[in-house]
């Protein structure tokens, strides 16, 4: 999201906040046998998948259908943003998911299928 070309909001905090750690992925050959062997998997999904094995994560951050079903291929348990907001809403540190959903639609261009914008407003009991 840092090297994404263009201002993605979260970058900057990425960059800046001292509690966030970054790593480097180990094997790089396996991130690009990913993408040689599955179709639409760019290089951040890739290598988020790769260090997250590397790490033995409990949980991977994706958003990207395609990237989630390959992480689940490879025995990954995930979750998205909006189930963030969800575990953020349950532990009280945010009063609402909707506002903040709404916002990422119409300001980050993210992505929420009717469905699914209806199942999460109805498991935050919004």
């Amino acid at each position: 999201m840092v090297r994404a070309g263009k201002i993605v909001p979260g970058a900057v905090e990425v960059q800046t906040l001292p509690w966030i750690q970054k790593q480097s992925v180990v094997d790089s050959q396996r991130v690009i046998l990913i993408q040689e062997t599955q179709e639409n998997i760019d290089l951040g999904e890739a290598e988020a998948i790769v260090l997250a094995l590397e790490l033995k994560a409990d949980l991977l951050l994706m958003d990207e259908r395609r990237g989630r079903i390959v992480a689940t291929s490879y025995g990954l348990q995930i979750t998205g943003l909006l189930g963030v907001l969800l575990q953020a809403k349950r532990k009280m540190l945010i009063p609402a998911v909707k506002i903040l959903m709404n916002q990422l639609i119409e300001q980050a261009d993210f992505r929420v299928s009717d469905q699914l914008y209806t199942t999460i407003l109805q498991a935050a009991e919004e």
